[in-house]
């Protein structure tokens, strides 16, 4: 029997919602799922299609979403449907709701620029950065044999929970200009257990490059997969 998948995908345009999540639709139905895709979050208030879907794989940035779209999707999660995502998609979305963000265990809060950039729009906030596994990651069935890389992209400040079991992350180093005085751990990877369900999420992926990144794309390939019902 072919499992159901949702793709949920929309907001800011220059994280390339459609070419973002049109890159995983190839894996996805070789995986054996048949999959719908919205443009919005109505979907999510939705009870009985929710009910339906075994994985829920979200890429909407900078957008909001209503009280009862909002409980949905946690009721949904809550009861077994597997939710995946990356970058500003997953943890840059519906941040007016305090149940989405405690559901996610995570939220974007900022992409640092170097000193010498800060405030040009015409310059990217790109860092050069180690994405190291985690000895959970080691362990994990997402990461197991995965090895630390180099990457040069968007580097997420994130402000996380306990909940979440952190499989890859990175240091934000200072540099000349930064606030913050000393080095400090970010995670990259995380994946997060929510009633029945299972939440996979990763800060990598501002752009379709990123994400056909051969150290990345598996990555996210695999946690959709073990988020899934």
């Amino acid at each position: 029997m072919r499992k159901k998948c949702l793709i949920v995908r929309g907001g800011w345009e220059g994280h390339n919602p459609i070419g973002a999540t049109n890159l995983f639709i190839p894996t996805l139905e070789s995986a054996g799922f048949d999959l719908d895709i919205e443009d919005t979050p109505e979907v999510y208030a939705d009870a009985p299609t929710m009910s339906g879907y075994d994985l829920v794989v979200q890429c909407l940035s900078m957008v909001s979403a209503t009280v009862d779209e909002v409980d949905g999707l946690r009721n949904a999660v809550a009861a077994g449907t597997g939710l995946a995502g990356w970058h500003g998609g997953i943890v840059d979305s519906f941040r007016a709701s305090s149940d989405y963000l405690q559901l996610m265990g995570a939220q974007f809060a900022a992409h640092p620029q170097e000193a010498v950039n800060r405030g040009r729009l015409d310059v990217e906030p790109y860092r050069e950065y180690t994405v190291g596994i985690t000895q959970a990651g080691s362990e994990h069935p997402i990461t197991r044999d995965m090895q630390d890389f180099d990457i040069c992209t968007e580097q997420y400040w994130v402000l996380t929970d306990g909940l979440n079991e952190v499989l890859a992350d990175c240091s934000l180093v200072p540099g000349p200009g930064d606030e913050w005085h000393r080095p400090v751990t970010m995670p990259v990877a995380w994946t997060r257990r929510w009633g029945a369900g299972r939440i996979f999420a990763t800060s990598l992926g501002h752009t379709v490059e990123t994400l056909s990144d051969p150290r990345v794309r598996p990555l996210i390939e695999r946690g959709m997969l073990w988020a899934a019902r």
